[in-house]
């Protein structure tokens, strides 16, 4: 019998894209990369009519910029944007932390602290990596605001993160140094969720901890 479960195959055009945009969003194309089709074609095997597809599909997203005889070049960082897009997780990020707590368990709370040992150890390490720390530090927060019981507001987050996830590579690119503060500042989040903090320190803590970075950034950009 013809198997009916099998995932559908990508088309190239999809295949290319895909690779492509985890390429970007990883940091292995970094700013100002060219994406030279003919090229990329002859890596990924494919002809240049899937490349270009992709790669109007990038451009749309914002992650490809496209200049008359210049090409396709992979998009800086657009600093207003980031900002923006910070300040609104920071408070989103705090209220959803706040109401989550009551609601999170040994468990949990357990797991967000073996990921935040994970960063310390990548933090204390050599060869810092500032993509799979960024990864991890997304992963602290989902551990702790996937329990907030109020999904409009977990959709709001997850509609954040993923615009963040098209602005930006890695802020601890820019910002290495900020590893380990983001670090000891996670372990006081957790702290204050294990003792049953008030909500509103709780909030004060968790959005502080955001907007620090958004200022190291701004700081280090200027």
């Amino acid at each position: 019998m013809r198997d009916t479960t099998a995932a559908p195959k990508l088309s190239k055009s999809e295949t290319v894209y895909r690779e492509l945009r985890s390429r970007i969003l990883s940091g292995r194309y970094v700013t100002g990369f060219r994406l030279v089709l003919d090229q990329l074609a002859r890596e990924l095997n494919v002809s240049t009519v899937p490349v270009r597809e992709a790669v109007r599909r990038l451009e749309a997203e914002g992650l490809v910029t496209f200049t008359r005889n210049v090409g396709a070049e992979v998009a800086g960082i657009d600093t207003a944007d980031y900002a923006d897009a910070m300040q609104t997780l920071a408070y989103l990020e705090g209220a959803a932390t706040s109401l989550a707590a009551p609601h999170l368990g040994a468990e949990q709370l357990a797991e967000a602290a073996e990921v935040n040992e994970e960063m310390r150890a990548l933090q204390a390490g050599t060869g810092f990596d500032p993509v799979r720390f960024t990864e991890l530090n997304e992963r602290f927060h989902r551990l702790l605001c996937d329990a907030c019981p109020n999904r409009h507001l977990r959709d709001l987050l997850g509609r954040e993160w993923q615009r963040m996830s098209l602005i930006r590579r890695s802020s601890f690119t820019f910002v290495p140094g900020r590893s380990a503060d983001s670090v000891a500042e996670h372990e006081r989040i957790l702290e204050l969720l294990r003792e049953g903090a008030p909500a509103d320190e709780v909030e004060r803590v968790a959005r502080a901890h955001k907007l620090r970075t958004l200022d190291s950034y701004l700081a280090a950009r200027s």
